[in-house]
């Protein structure tokens, strides 16, 4: 005896439901190139935020190159917040790179943005509001970022990155009274180039 296996082409409900499966599928950007996002007539912070949702956390020691942390999807704040400073900046939007020493814990480096009037953290990469707002002064974002990892702040700085090394532009000790805070954007007299 002969078997025969019948074949159905898939009906029309059937093929409707994949169809709408794949049209639903969530729609991830894939990671762009820094040629890719410099050359963006339309990059905006959030535009910016909208590039890293599926990138993982990993923490180096050295800032790493944008190219290496774009091709590999894993990285730190600090590379982040000196990506986006790189790549907002030329695009006329005021940028202030930002680090705050926490008690207890690794720094945080995030992205200021003054016509947004908040910053760019890489822990808030894979979430809705990507942007935090904040005060401009450094020790209103040291207060916000600290509260936004349930820490203490013990100081902030304000930093350029130039020739892969942070040059410090202002400092702002938690102990300190509030009043000998520098402006917020305010560069400090002798600029210290730090390696960390």
């Amino acid at each position: 005896m002969e078997t025969r296996t019948l074949t159905r082409p898939l009906g029309w409900c059937a093929r409707g439901g994949l169809v709408l499966a794949v049209l639903w599928w969530p729609l991830r950007l894939p990671a762009a190139t820094l040629a890719e996002m410099l050359k963006d007539p339309e990059i905006n912070p959030k535009r910016f935020a909208s590039h890293f949702e599926d990138f993982a956390y990993e923490y180096h020691r050295e800032i790493q190159a944008p190219e290496v942390f774009l091709t590999y999807k894993r990285g730190d704040c600090d590379d982040y917040a000196v990506l986006a400073d790189r790549v907002l900046k030329p695009k006329g939007f005021g940028t202030r790179l930002i680090q705050v020493k926490l008690a207890g814990q690794i720094d945080h480096a995030v992205c200021y943005v003054n016509e947004s009037r908040a910053y760019l953290d890489y822990n808030n990469r894979a979430v809705f509001f990507t942007l935090a707002r904040s005060g401009a002064s450094l020790r209103s974002i040291a207060s916000k970022v600290a509260d936004s990892l349930e820490a203490n702040w013990t100081s902030a700085f304000e930093f350029e990155f130039i020739g892969g090394k942070k040059e410090l532009v202002a400092t702002v000790v938690k102990t300190a009274p509030p009043e000998s805070d520098p402006r917020p954007g305010q560069k400090a007299g002798n600029a210290v180039k730090v390696d960390f």
